[in-house]
């Protein structure tokens, strides 16, 4: 019986041996990509070793976006302020040129004519007062 089950045993292994084939290596063609990262030119361990620097240099590239995005805002901003300055410069002017206009005699006289107050028609009066003499006369 010993005998029996061990040739059982071993066939079945061999009928494993038998299914379990290995694939043949895929053949990798011979171009610029596979001679640059194969050949020795960049390896893995290169490429590992310089992971440091790619990290530095990226995080340098993202710096210089932010930089640049923080430029362009700020031109931004100052373009609007420039144009809220002269805006404002505007309104002063014109209310410079409204108050002068409203502050002469015949706008004066206008509105203190609604409060009843009228611009005399007659020149002014010179008074004068006499002095007397020491003596009481």
């Amino acid at each position: 019986m010993t005998n029996r089950l061990r040739t059982e045993i071993q066939e079945d292994e061999a009928e494993e041996n038998l299914i379990v084939e290995e694939k043949p290596a895929k053949e990798i063609s011979d171009n610029f990509f596979t001679q640059l990262f194969s050949k020795g030119i960049l390896s893995t361990e290169k490429a590992t070793s310089a992971l440091p620097f790619v990290m530095y240099v990226a995080l340098l590239g993202m710096i210089y976006i932010g930089n640049m995005h923080l430029a362009e805002k700020t031109i931004r901003d100052i373009d609007n302020i420039t144009k809220e300055v002269k805006e404002r410069g505007w309104d002063y002017k014109t209310a410079k040129a409204e108050m002068a206009f409203k502050s002469t005699l015949t706008e004066v006289a206008k509105r203190a004519d609604t409060l009843g107050v009228r611009q005399s028609v007659e020149p002014p009066q010179k008074i004068t007062v006499k002095e007397e003499d020491q003596d009481g006369n």
